[in-house]
Order: C-alpha cells, then sequence, then structure tokens
C-alpha cells in the first residue's frame, strides 16, 4: 500500500534535484563567463560543429530555406548554413556572457551604428515597444535594454519561457542582471501596458511561430508566413512608438547596435483592425530588412514557415 509520505518525499526530491540542477547551471555559467567571450565562442562553434553533422534533418532545411527566401544556389546555400549554425550556438552561449556586457562598453566592445537614433531613444518621454528578433546576440540585446532607461521606468523583454523551472531560473537570472525584467509570453496584456502607461520599454521577438487567431498572415522574405499581432495591438492601445533593435555580432567580440526609425502609432488611420496590420507589417518589413542586412545572424534551422522541404 503507497504512504502518503512517499508523494511528500517524492515532491521534496523534486525540489532538491531543481535546486542541484540550478546550482550545476550557475557553477557551469561562472566558469565559462570567467573564460570571456573568445574561449566561449569557440566552444560554441565546437557544438555547432557537431550539431551540423549530427541534425541532419535540421541541416538540410536550413539549406533549403536559405535557397528559397534567399534564391542562391546550394553551394552558397550551405556555407550560410553553417554560418546560423556557429552564430545561433554562439547566441545560445551568450546567455552566460550577459553580466560581461553592457552601455558601460560602449565605443570599445559596443558600437552603435546610428548614434542619434539611439540617443532619441534614450530621450524618448513616451511608450515604446522594442520589435526584434532570433538575430545576432539577442541574449545580450535582452540584458542590454535593462540599461535603456533607469528605474522606476520599467524595461521588459517578452519570453517564452522553459519548462524545466531550473533552467528558467538560471537563464531569467543572467538575463535581467542589467534590470531588464523577463516576463512569459502568454496572458501578458495587463502587464505590458501597465508598463507601457508608465513609459517603460517593452520589447518583443516577433518571429515566432504564431498560432493563426493570433496572428496576420503575411510576406516574410518572399514567401507567407503567420505574424503575431499582440505587440501591435498593444503598442497601439498604449499610443506608443513601435522602434526595431537589434545587435549584431562582429569580428574581434565587438557588437554593433542597430535601430531603425521608429513608427508612431498615433499617426495611422483607419479602422482598428487597419492600424494593428499596418503596425504588424512595419514589424515584419523591419525583421527582414535586418536579416538581409547580414543573413547568416539569422535563426535559419527555426522552421519559421512550417515547411517540409522534399
Amino acid at each position: 500500500m503507497k504512504r502518503q509520505s512517499d508523494d511528500v518525499n517524492f515532491s521534496e526530491m523534486q525540489t532538491i534535484f531543481q535546486k542541484v540542477q540550478y546550482s550545476l547551471l550557475c557553477g557551469l555559467g561562472a566558469l565559462i563567463r570567467m573564460l570571456g567571450f573568445r574561449t566561449t565562442y569557440k566552444l560554441a562553434d565546437g557544438l555547432a560543429f557537431t550539431a551540423w553533422h549530427i541534425l541532419s534533418s535540421r541541416r538540410r532545411n536550413t539549406i533549403l530555406s536559405l535557397m528559397e527566401h534567399l534564391n542562391i544556389d546550394r553551394e552558397q546555400a550551405q556555407k550560410l548554413a553553417y554560418k546560423s549554425f556557429q552564430s545561433t550556438f554562439r547566441s545560445f552561449a551568450e546567455i552566460t556572457l550577459t553580466q560581461n556586457f553592457g552601455m558601460e562598453m560602449q565605443g570599445t566592445r559596443l558600437l552603435i551604428a546610428n548614434p542619434e537614433l539611439w540617443e532619441k531613444l534614450r530621450q524618448c518621454q513616451r511608450p515604446i515597444v522594442a520589435s526584434t528578433g532570433h538575430y545576432g546576440s539577442w541574449e545580450l540585446l535582452a540584458s542590454l535594454l535593462g540599461q535603456v532607461y533607469q528605474a522606476p521606468r520599467p524595461r521588459m523583454v517578452i519570453v517564452r519561457k522553459y519548462p524545466n523551472p531550473a533552467v528558467q531560473a538560471y537563464i531569467s537570472k543572467q538575463r535581467e542582471a542589467k534590470g531588464a525584467s523577463m516576463v512569459g509570453h502568454r496572458a501578458v496584456a495587463t502587464a505590458v501596458l501597465r508598463a507601457l502607461r508608465k513609459c517603460g520599454i517593452v520589447a518583443f521577438l516577433i518571429d515566432h511561430k504564431t498560432l493563426d487567431h493570433e496572428a496576420y498572415s503575411l510576406s516574410f522574405l518572399g514567401d507567407m508566413a503567420n505574424v503575431n499581432m499582440g505587440p501591435a495591438l498593444l503598442a497601439i492601445r498604449a499610443e506608443a512608438l513601435i522602434w526595431p533593435i537589434y545587435l549584431e555580432r562582429l569580428e574581434n567580440e565587438q557588437f554593433m547596435l542597430h535601430l531603425q526609425d521608429p513608427l508612431d502609432t498615433k499617426t495611422l488611420t483607419g479602422s482598428n483592425e487597419d492600424k494593428i496590420k499596418q503596425a504588424t507589417i512595419f514589424y515584419t518589413k523591419a525583421m527582414e530588412k535586418q536579416i538581409l542586412h547580414n543573413p547568416e545572424q539569422w535563426f535559419w534551422m527555426h522552421n519559421r514557415w512550417n515547411k517540409n522541404w522534399k
């Protein structure tokens, strides 16, 4: 007969196991952080090399996706796909390096492509919806956004949470190292509007696959894709600016911050649905523009169009 205490002990063991996992992740992260960017990237490149040879379906789909959406031949696509694998694994590894990176590195490790737009963002007294995606150093960008403004002005990034509590706790700790708060993407409207109405900045990664009822089907890199309308809807309700922002990885462990001209949602015309669609198209085109600027730094192994290439 099963005793009641068995359930309690199992629950306690789960909690202890998660704490051990979290402690191990913190220890491993601290070790990687001590190695610095160059050595961490070498480790990430090694993982990318392994994944390239093991994940054959991911490799194949990435190559075929590049051929179709950039209209390039197989040889070009294969070279670009491998670089994209490297970029993606470097992005994952950068989760451990957020405490090594920030606005204090401006002018040395951190460069700004258009300083006039950056200064305009820093001085802006309007609510901001920052649109970005899985491009370049998106983990470092999430941390960097925590330094755009000072508390109590809200700085928030909307994320998809990991099912493992220990992994989620560790990643949240790293992402929030510079002051930004990470909020799960489900049932988030109230928290986002509250932050925006306090003239905060809220960042969304807009290149996730999205359910039909939450999206518009829009042209993206020459093919139709579901694009989340949620950021547009919330930006319009808060009369916010939508500001595309990306962090590109350069050589020699440097980074380039790219900002595009913002969209003032107060200037949109038509019905509310028209405005939402216009805003959704705006940040979709901004994402497309950044990818075409440097395609190897986008997350091509993610099957954005949900295709089964033959």
